[in-house]
C-alpha cells in the first residue's frame, strides 16, 4: 500500500476511500465508532474534557508513543480556557491552530487515517458538533541514540550511523546535503504495520525515469507487515533469485550522501537502521566509505588489495581442490612431496576435505555471531585454533588444507559488505564440487557460469558489471583506480545519468 508523495505544500486532508469511513455529525456516535475500533486496546485511552464555552471534546492517544506532559501543557490547559463560537465552529481547523500552541493540528476526515496517526504517537481530538476529528503533532517515543555503526567502521570518516527513527535518520542526510533539490518523497507500506517509507533523490542528478522506477515498485508492494528494509529490498529486486545483492544496504549517512551525489537513490524505512541504495555494481559493493576519506595513492593500493582477496575468498579452496586431484604437476616436486606427507594418513579425497575444514569454520563464524559479544570472538578464535589443531592431529584433515580455509576465512572478511561475503561463501561449495570433479576444467566452468550471470544482471535496469561491461573507460578512474579528488571531474556512468559534471574547475585551488 502506498500514499501520495508528501510535499512542502499544505495540503487538504486526505478523503476517505468509502463514506462509511468518515466521520459523521453526531459527536457520541464518533466517540462509539473510534471506541470499538480500539477495543481491547488498553494502552490507547480516551479522555474527555469540557471547552470553556461548555463542548464537549475527547483526546485519544497512546501514552507511550505521546509526549504527555506537552499534551498536559499545551493542549488540555489551552482548550479549557477557549471558547467555540460561530465563526471558529465554522473553520475549526483554522481555530486550533491559533488557539493551540502545538506544531500542527491537521484536519482528519476518516477513520482509518485517525487510527494510523493515533499509532504513530500523534494525539486525536474530537469536538462536539464537528464531522472530523484533528490529529496534534506531539509524538514522543523512547529511541536508540546516534552511534558508530559496528560493522561499518572506519579509521576516518564520519562516526555516526543512522538509527530506527526515520525522522532522525532524514534530518542527518539533510545535514549531509544542504540544498532544496535533496527530494524526499514519502509512502506507507504493510497492510497492518503501515511502516513509513522515505525515497530521497536529488532533482537534477538522479534520472527521473529512475525514480518514477523506483516509485513504481514501491506502489507494486502488497504485503500485510513490513518489518526490515529487507523485506522492501527482496520485493524490489530485478531478478530475486539471484544470490548477488542488487541493492546496497549501509548504515551510514555520508554512503547514503555519496550515493545521492553520484545521481543513485536511497530508501530510508521506519523501524531499522539500514538504508537501501540504487543502482548498484559489482564494484562498487566492494568499495568501502574509507577509501574517499584516505590519499588516493593509499586507498588505490588497498582497494587492490581487497580486489585479490575476493578472488581469494571465492576460488582459493576450489583451486588447492583442482591443483591437489587432477593437476599435481603444476606443484613444485619440493612442495608436492610436503603436502603428500602431511596427507599420508588423511582417509578422504581433497574435496572432502575441504568441505569438512569450509562448514567447520561457517559454523564458527555464525556461533561467534550469535553469541554475547564478551565472548564470541574468543569463542570463534579459540575455536578454530583448537579444533584445527585437533583435526589435524587426528588425521581428518592436513595442515595445507588448515591454512588454505584459514586465509580464505580472513580474505572474506576483508569484503566491506556482509551481503557480499555471504555470497562468496555460498559460491565457494558448488565450486569446490567442480573442482574435485572436473579439476581446472571444472572451476573453469564456474567461473564462465558466474560471468555469464553477472552479465545478463541488472539492478534498476543498471548493467552490474559496469563500468567494464558495457565499458565507459571515464568511469574506470573511480573502479580500477582511486583516482584524485581533482581527477574526478564526472560522476559515474549510470543509465539515463544526468548532470554528468561535479566539478567545474578540477585542479581545485590553481587557476
Amino acid at each position: 500500500m502506498s500514499d501520495p508523495p508528501r510535499t512542502g505544500h499544505a495540503e487538504a486532508p486526505p478523503v476517505p476511500r468509502a463514506a462509511e469511513d468518515r466521520f459523521g455529525p453526531d459527536y457520541g456516535e464518533n466517540i462509539q465508532r473510534l471506541q470499538g475500533m480500539f477495543g481491547d486496546c488498553d494502552d490507547v485511552l480516551f479522555s474527555e474534557i469540557a471547552l470553556g464555552s461548555g463542548e464537549r471534546a475527547t483526546l485519544v492517544f497512546v501514552p507511550g508513543l505521546s509526549d504527555i506532559a506537552a499534551l498536559q501543557e499545551q493542549v488540555v490547559g489551552a482548550l479549557q480556557q477557549v471558547r467555540l463560537d460561530r465563526e471558529a465552529a465554522a473553520r475549526p481547523a483554522d481555530w486550533l491552530k491559533q488557539s493551540l500552541p502545538v506544531a500542527s493540528a491537521g484536519e482528519v476526515l476518516g477513520f482509518d487515517d485517525l487510527a494510523h496517526r493515533i499509532l504513530s504517537g500523534s494525539p486525536a481530538l474530537l469536538l462536539e458538533g464537528q464531522a472530523a476529528a484533528f490529529s496534534l503533532a506531539l509524538p514522543k517515543w523512547d529511541k536508540r541514540s546516534i552511534e558508530e555503526p559496528a560493522a561499518e567502521s572506519v579509521v576516518r570518516g564520519p562516526r555516526e550511523g543512522f538509527t530506527e527513527d526515520l525522522a532522525s535518520n532524514t534530518v542527518m542526510l539533510r545535514r549531509k546535503i544542504r540544498s532544496p533539490k535533496l527530494k524526499m518523497n514519502f509512502f506507507t507500506v504493510g497492510e497492518y504495520t503501515r511502516t513509513g517509507l522515505a525515497l530521497v533523490y536529488i532533482e537534477g542528478i538522479a534520472a527521473p525515469g529512475l525514480v518514477r522506477e523506483a516509485a513504481e515498485r514501491i506502489g507494486r508492494i502488497k504485503l500485510d507487515g513490513i518489518l526490515e528494509s529487507a523485506y522492501i529490498e527482496e520485493l524490489m529486486e530485478d531478478q530475486p533469485s539471484s544470490p548477488f545483492p542488487q541493492l546496497r544496504s549501509t548504515e551510514r549517512p555520508d554512503v547514503c550522501a555519496g550515493a545521492l551525489l553520484e545521481g543513485r537513490i536511497v530508501l530510508l524505512m521506519e523501524g531499522t537502521p539500514f538504508a537501501l541504495i540504487a543502482p548498484v555494481t559489482l564494484f562498487s559493493l566492494l568499495q568501502s566509505p574509507e577509501d574517499y576519506y584516505q590519499r588516493s595513492v593509499s586507498a588505490t593500493l588497498i582497494r587492490w588489495i581487497r580486489y585479490m582477496f575476493s578472488f581469494i575468498a571465492l576460488f582459493a579452496p576450489s583451486f588447492y581442490v583442482a591443483i591437489l586431484t587432477y593437476h599435481q604437476e603444476m606443484v613444485p616436486t619440493t612442495l608436492l612431496l610436503t603436502i603428500a606427507k602431511s596427507r599420508e594418513d588423511i582417509p578422504f579425497p581433497a574435496v572432502v576435505e575441504a568441505f569438512l575444514m569450509e562448514v567447520m569454520f561457517e559454523g564458527l563464524r555464525e556461533a561467534g555471531i550469535r553469541l554475547p559479544k564478551q565472548v564470541g570472538a574468543a569463542v570463534s578464535i579459540v575455536g578454530a585454533l583448537v579444533i584445527g589443531q585437533a583435526a589435524t592431529a587426528s588425521g581428518l584433515v592436513s595442515s595445507p588444507m588448515v591454512m588454505v580455509v584459514a586465509i580464505t576465512g580472513i580474505a572474506s572478511f576483508m569484503i566491506p559488505q556482509y551481503q557480499t561475503s555471504i555470497v562468496y561463501r555460498i559460491l565457494r561449495f558448488p565450486l569446490m564440487l567442480l573442482s574435485g570433479i572436473q579439476g581446472l576444467v571444472g572451476l573453469t566452468l564456474g567461473v564462465i557460469i558466474i560471468v555469464i550471470h553477472l552479465c545478463q544482471l541488472r539492478s534498476f535496469g543498471e548493467p552490474y558489471l559496469s563500468p567494464l561491461a558495457p565499458q565507459h573507460r571515464k568511469s574506470w578512474k573511480d573502479v580500477l583506480l582511486r583516482a584524485p579528488e581533482r581527477k574526478m571531474e564526472t560522476r559515474p556512468q549510470l543509465k539515463q545519468s544526468r548532470n554528468p559534471v561535479r566539478q567545474s574547475n578540477p585542479r581545485g585551488g590553481r587557476s
